[in-house]
Formats: structure tokens, C-alpha cells, sequence
């Protein structure tokens, strides 16, 4: 009973959280916006600003698998594509309110993690949806912390510190906004996934002074518990959630046998 009433205060303390969060990312857009219509954002001379781009891109591409595997329809999967590169982080917030507004009284006291995650997957559906290999997942993710990591030490060779005030241009500030909306994000997830409460701060800790580079490294991290056989959607989990996700997977097939 405790936990239950645990659980549901959880939950709604996430609903306020991103709630907030998606406040505060909608302001910085306006500010953005309304000093000079985002043109900063497209500086070819902002080399700090294009790395700060590709790490956005690196952190919402995870996001963006969430979304993929939760959502089936191709129409749905453009619609939040097209959204996330024109409202950021205020999309992933949106997104995440909804997911936990969907959640039931059960599922809000028993595990909102897990079903906020989880795909709610129809019966006739199941076999008829890619899946996207471990090691290919490992080996994307591996790439992407090695190309971010090159174009820090190029830009920072070519261009300087980032700590100048002329890097600073107003789009720095929705870009800054999601910076901290996503290390918010995925201290939650990292928090929701670690067993020991050490090493979900050390990873905590690892992406807001490493950012897409951690990230890149916890996936890759968290691939190496997986087969080869099991599908990659399994990293968004923690252990119980694999387990209850691959039993479910099993029963559904069994039933369309």
C-alpha cells in the first residue's frame, strides 16, 4: 500500500516536472524568437553553436527511438520528426506529459516507468514490427560518441574556448534550455534503470559534464547486457521491465499461434 501511494505521488510529481519544464522551454523559444528570429541558430561562422546542434541531435535521437518503437504509424513518427526540430525539448516534454496522462490508477501505482516506456502493442501487430539488431544499435552509438568527440576537439582547436561571450547568441539560450531539459530527462530514465543508487549518480554526473558523449556511452554500456538475439528496445528498461516486456512479447505471440 505504501509503495502504491508512492508510485501514484511519483507519477504526479512527474506531471508537474515536465510541465514546468515545458514552461521553461517555451519562454526560452519566445526569447529566441523574438530577438532575432532564430537566424543565430543558422551561423555557418557559430562553429560552437553547430557542435551544440550535433550533441541536440545525439540526445534526441534516443528519444526519437522511443517514440519510433512506441508509435507505429509513419504519419505520427514525421508529425514528431517535424515538431522536435521546431520546438526542441517543449515536444519531448508534450510528449511525456501525454504518455503519463494516459497511464491508469493501476499502472500509475505499480510501475509508471515501465508503461510510460512500453509500448501499448495490439495483438495483430506483433511480429510485423522491425526491430533493429544489439549490435547495430551498439555500433550507431559507438559512431556517434566518436564523430562528437572529434568535432569538440576541431572546433576547439579551430575556434577557442566556448566560455566567450561571442558564442553566446540568443539561440544559445533554447539550446541551453534543452541541454537541461534532456540531462533532467535522462537523470530520471538513468535513475528509473540503475539497481544501485551509486552508479546512477555517477552516470547522472557523466552526462551533464559529458552530455551526448555519456549518453553515447551508457547505450553502448547497456547493449553489452543484451544478446545478440533480443531486440534493442530492451535497453530503455531496467531489468524487471525486460522481463516483464519479454513475457509479454511471448504470451502475445503464443496467443497468435
Amino acid at each position: 500500500m505504501v509503495k502504491c501511494k508512492t508510485m501514484a505521488s511519483l507519477t504526479t510529481a512527474l506531471k508537474t516536472l515536465f510541465s514546468l519544464l515545458a514552461c521553461v522551454m517555451s519562454v526560452s523559444l519566445v526569447y529566441a524568437f523574438a530577438t532575432d528570429y532564430f537566424l543565430s541558430c543558422f551561423d555557418p561562422k557559430a562553429r560552437w553553436m553547430q557542435v551544440g546542434l550535433f550533441d541536440f541531435c545525439v540526445d534526441v535521437s534516443l528519444i526519437t527511438v522511443w517514440f519510433f518503437y512506441k508509435e507505429s504509424r509513419w504519419i505520427m513518427r514525421l508529425v514528431f520528426i517535424f515538431m522536435l526540430f521546431c520546438f526542441g525539448s517543449f515536444t519531448i516534454c508534450g510528449y511525456i506529459i501525454l504518455q503519463l496522462f494516459k497511464l491508469s490508477p493501476e499502472e500509475s501505482s505499480k510501475d509508471p516507468f515501465y508503461f510510460v516506456l512500453v509500448r501499448r502493442q495490439k495483438r495483430d501487430a506483433i511480429g510485423h514490427t522491425g526491430r533493429v539488431s544489439v549490435g547495430t544499435t551498439r555500433a550507431i552509438y559507438l559512431s556517434l560518441a566518436c564523430l562528437l568527440i572529434g568535432a569538440i576537439v576541431f572546433v576547439f582547436i579551430t575556434d577557442g574556448s566556448p566560455f566567450r561571450a561571442e558564442v553566446f547568441s540568443p539561440c544559445m539560450v533554447p539550446l541551453l534550455t534543452d541541454f537541461f531539459i534532456h540531462i533532467v530527462t535522462f537523470s530520471v530514465w538513468v535513475a528509473y534503470k540503475e539497481s544501485s543508487w551509486i552508479n546512477a549518480l555517477v552516470w547522472i554526473l557523466l552526462i551533464i559534464f559529458f552530455g551526448g558523449i555519456a549518453l553515447c556511452a551508457y547505450v553502448v554500456r547497456e547493449s553489452l547486457y543484451l544478446s545478440s538475439e533480443q531486440p534493442a528496445y530492451l535497453i530503455l528498461f531496467n531489468k524487471s521491465g525486460r522481463d516483464m516486456t519479454l513475457d509479454a512479447s511471448l504470451l502475445m505471440e503464443h496467443d497468435n499461434v
